[in-house]
């Protein structure tokens, strides 16, 4: 693998990236059509997508969550399917059964809804565990298995998930395994005064614009292949690895006193999406290598949800986040 990379050869990866990524204002300004504010949802959107991960999305509702991944399965000209998911919501309600056809004397294969580019699970923490298991497949090797028949799920697929943090009562935690296949897990905020302003103003004149395919599969497909060309030193692997393995030995890295407050650290899976993410946020950058920044820039995102809490944290009242705080300010920046 070829490990270090010449200035010329810098130079002119950046210039192939400053045209490939060109797009993107393009999508956003489409997006931005409908979605008012909420930047850094837009941004981990598109991490997600060009990264070839699935997000989870945390926020009490009316925050356009919804509505963001519809308005980005518009204007990418993609497929898009919609689950709700609900207590009595069953695995073949999401994949897909086999049919008895009485004609043919034969069973037929029927699809579910998760044959889709986009699939949105809305309030994945409100069906059962058989049924959020159901995705693990999906998400996991890209198919799904119905009956004895394995079928391959459409390119590029993206689960987003959406989870409501406040109401608790008729809920299913996602069990640690199933949270880890989720590249990011971003926390939606409120919009600042000015931009609900803004919203409140877009509605009452009768809603947004309607929102047109800007761009097609095959162009994120493209800039996939041109994501996994930016280049990453050893030095910024070390990085990310410190950092990985700073929420499993805090002790190592000088910050002992989160050792009690740490039940698990983050999987190999977190040290493969944190790489993989901070390299599709150079590319969003137009960036043809990744610098330190790029890593501390999603690493809240790619880590919060694969960092167990104890007790003793829960009763200092220290999250994940403080955590993750706490270690990018004492692991040793390149």
């Amino acid at each position: 693998m070829e490990v270090t990379k010449s200035t010329a050869d810098i130079r002119e990866l950046n210039q192939k990236i400053e045209q490939e990524s060109a797009f993107i204002d393009l999508l956003l300004m489409e997006i931005n059509k409908s979605i008012i504010g909420q930047k850094q949802m837009l941004e981990r959107l598109l991490l997600a997508l060009l990264g070839n991960g699935h997000i989870l999305l945390e926020g009490v509702p009316g925050l356009a969550k919804t509505l963001a991944i519809k308005s980005l399965s518009k204007a990418i000209d993609a497929q898009f399917s919609r689950l709700q998911f609900t207590p009595d919501l069953l695995p073949s309600d999401v994949i897909g059964t086999q049919i008895y056809n009485i004609q043919k004397n034969e069973f037929a294969i029927k699809k579910g809804p998760v044959f889709a580019n986009f699939v949105l699970a809305d309030e994945i923490n409100r069906a059962p565990a058989k049924v959020q298991s159901a995705l693990l497949e999906a998400m996991q090797e890209r198919q799904v298995t119905i009956g004895d028949e394995t079928f391959s799920l459409p390119k590029p697929f993206l689960v987003l998930a959406t989870q409501n943090p406040v109401e608790q009562e008729g809920t299913y935690p996602l069990p640690e395994a199933q949270t880890d296949r989720f590249m990011l897990k971003t926390v939606i905020t409120y919009p600042k005064q000015e931009e609900e302003r803004l919203i409140m103003r877009q509605n009452l004149a009768g809603g947004a614009e309607s929102i047109k395919p800007v761009i097609n599969i095959d162009t994120i497909l493209k800039a996939r292949q041109t994501v996994s060309e930016v280049y990453m030193d050893e030095k910024i692997e070390k990085y990310i690895l410190d950092i990985v393995f700073a929420t499993r030995n805090p002790e190592d890295y000088k910050v002992p006193s989160l050792k009690p407050l740490i039940s698990f650290g983050a999987s190999p899976r977190g040290s493969i999406n944190l790489a993989s993410a901070a390299r599709v946020y150079a590319f969003i950058k137009r960036r043809g290598y990744v610098i330190p920044e790029d890593v501390r820039a999603v690493a809240e995102d790619v880590l919060r949800h694969r960092i167990g809490i104890t007790y003793e944290a829960e009763a200092e009242n220290v999250t994940s986040e403080d955590i993750i705080s706490q270690i990018l300010d004492h692991v040793e920046v390149p």
